[in-house]
Parts: C-alpha cells; structure tokens; sequence
C-alpha cells in the first residue's frame, strides 16, 4: 500500500507546480489510506509536505517575477492567525466521539467526510473554466482577509491548502492573471501550511519523520515535473480533468466512510 502511496504522491507535486493548487486535496486521503495516519496526524504531515513542496515552487516564480508580494501578504496574515487559532483551540476540542445516538460518528469519520466535501467543492471550482479577465480597480483588500481568515480555519480544521479558492480569489478579487494568481498562491500555501506546521511542533503534535521526509521527496519530485509541464501546457485546459479526478476522489472518501467503514 505505501508503494502506491509513494506513486500517488507524485500528484501532490505535480498538482501544486502545474496548476497551483490541489496538493493538500491529495495529500490527506493518501496519508490516511495508504500510510495509515489518522486524519489529525494526516493534517500535521501535509501541511509540511503541501508547504515545502510549494516553497520550491514559489523560488522558481519569484526568479521569473510572477509572485505578487502584497496581495499574498493581506490574504496570508489573517489566515495565519485564523489557522493556528484553530489547530490549537478548534481542532483539539472535538472529541473522539462526535455523536453516538444510534448512529455513531467518530472524530475520523467527521473529519473525512468533511474532507470529502471540500473535495467535491474543489473539483467544481477545477472543472468551471477560469476566464482569465482580470478585474479594473485595485485589489480588494477587506475581501482578500476575510477569504484569507476562511481559508485559515479550513486549513487548520482539515490541513487543506486552499489553492483551489485561493487562485479565483487572486483573479476576480485581487486582478490578476492566471499565472500570476497560480504563482501568488503557492506564496500563500506555503506560508500558511509551513506555519501550521510550526504551531504543530510548538504544541508537540507527533509525527512519524520517515513518512514527512519520503513523501515530501517524492512530492518535490513531482513538482519539478509539474512545472516542466507548466511551460508546454495550458493548465486552465488541465484543471478541469484534474477535477474530474478530485471529484471521484471525494466520492470514494464519502462511500467509504458512511458505508463501509468499521
């Protein structure tokens, strides 16, 4: 099963450098479903895995001048605030045992099926072609921080990046292109999920280091292709089948948990 964890892994990577987003949707349900982790440690690994991956990416952008600093800062430090709020206060307080009233949900299924959930609002938001229009006027900043405070609970809650919302956010609110939205938004995921994972450490969540290294490696690997890919492809022609996949995805997730989990 880790072997085919390690493949799919090459995904997260390939996701975050050809379209910008989609990494973290990838990451948890391969750490759970094939290395085992719980949907909370899950959360702790991709938000590490997801940000490193995306710094790397973020280098190559800023070498070719398409990261937009102050946009990315007036989403990120709200969200920052907001995602560590809630990894420490919201994330910890859910009990094992949601609801046990005839039918039992579990904090894992609670957390998987809401994964699920976002998959699918992920895959519509892949699958609908972004135009890529920019908007007149300056960006929209109070929008930007609220986005960037909602983007930061679901982050802490579920360990997801965000890129999916972020990127439309950057193009309709923010005016900008598509490659600069896509570049603008790796910027902010890796903000976000490294400091995520830094209030983990401070808080001494445990997490298994020989699962972070191989798979933020393979990741990385992936995302050198991802944006190899990048420079021959158009990646609004891309997203939607890659939404397609996500979308089946979160379809899988919710059956397994309602239906066919123990």
């Amino acid at each position: 099963m880790e072997i085919i964890g390690y493949i799919c892994s090459l995904l997260i990577g390939v996701s975050l450098g050809l379209i910008g987003s989609g990494g973290s949707i990838l990451a948890i349900p391969i750490l759970v479903y094939f290395f085992g982790l719980t949907p909370e440690h899950a959360t702790t690994h991709s938000l590490f895995i997801v940000g490193i991956t995306s710094a790397i990416a973020v280098r190559k952008h800023y070498r070719f001048g398409n990261l937009r600093i102050r946009e990315a800062l007036y989403f990120a430090v709200p969200s920052i605030i907001s995602l560590v709020l809630s990894r420490k206060y919201l994330l910890p307080a859910l009990p094992e045992v949601v609801f046990d009233r005839g039918v039992t949900i579990t904090k894992h299924m609670l957390m998987m099926v809401l994964f699920s959930v976002l998959m699918m609002a992920a895959s519509f938001s892949m699958i609908r072609r972004t135009q890529n229009r920019v908007k007149s006027g300056k960006a929209s900043v109070g929008r930007l921080m609220l986005l960037g405070i909602v983007i930061g609970i679901i982050t802490g809650f579920l360990g997801a990046g965000g890129g999916f919302l972020i990127v439309p956010v950057l193009i309709f609110h923010a005016g900008m292109r598509m490659r600069y939205a896509i570049a603008t938004s790796l910027l902010i995921i890796t903000i976000n999920s490294l400091s995520g994972f830094i209030g983990d450490l401070v808080n001494q969540v445990v997490f298994d280091k020989r699962i972070l290294i191989t798979v933020s490696a393979t990741a990385i690997g992936g995302m050198f292709a991802g944006l190899y890919l990048s420079g021959r492809i158009d990646a609004r022609k891309l997203k939607p089948v890659f939404g397609y996949f996500i979308f089946l995805m979160g379809i899988f997730i919710l059956a397994k948990e309602l239906f066919f989990s123990r």
